[in-house]
């Protein structure tokens, strides 16, 4: 059986509650929702949604590279928006993070996130 392992890293906003910025499984890293904050005040990067996507992708970027990887190779995205009319704007910044093939995705609006953000982003990604 194959053994879980935590990732954890303090260029990333630390866990707001009982869960792990990470795990490891196999050769799969489970990257916890991260929010926009940034990791050395705890503070949102900002109210604008687009800056609030990428100060995610940095935080998930930050976890992976503890893990020995990056977000270049995340295999799935999960992206979590308060209102789905900044899609448009989100899709611009997205697509400055990731090459082809692009990693599979699903987008979807909730009534909200932890702590006012806008934005909130989990990924898998795959390790060496």
């Amino acid at each position: 059986m194959k053994s879980l392992s935590e990732i954890a890293t303090p260029d990333a906003p630390q866990a707001i509650g009982p869960y792990s910025q990470a795990v490891k499984y196999g050769n799969l890293l489970f990257v916890s929702g991260q929010l926009p904050l940034v990791p050395e005040t705890g503070a949102m990067v900002s109210d604008d949604p687009a800056e609030q996507l990428v100060q995610c992708l940095k935080n998930i970027d930050a976890i992976a590279r503890a893990a020995g990887a990056s977000l270049s190779e995340a295999v799935k995205t999960t992206i979590f928006l308060t209102d789905l009319r900044s899609f448009p704007h989100m899709n611009e910044r997205y697509a400055q993070f990731f090459e082809k093939p692009f990693p599979a995705r699903a987008c979807v609006e909730v009534s909200g996130l932890p702590k006012g953000a806008k934005v909130e982003i989990e990924a898998v990604i795959a390790l060496e």
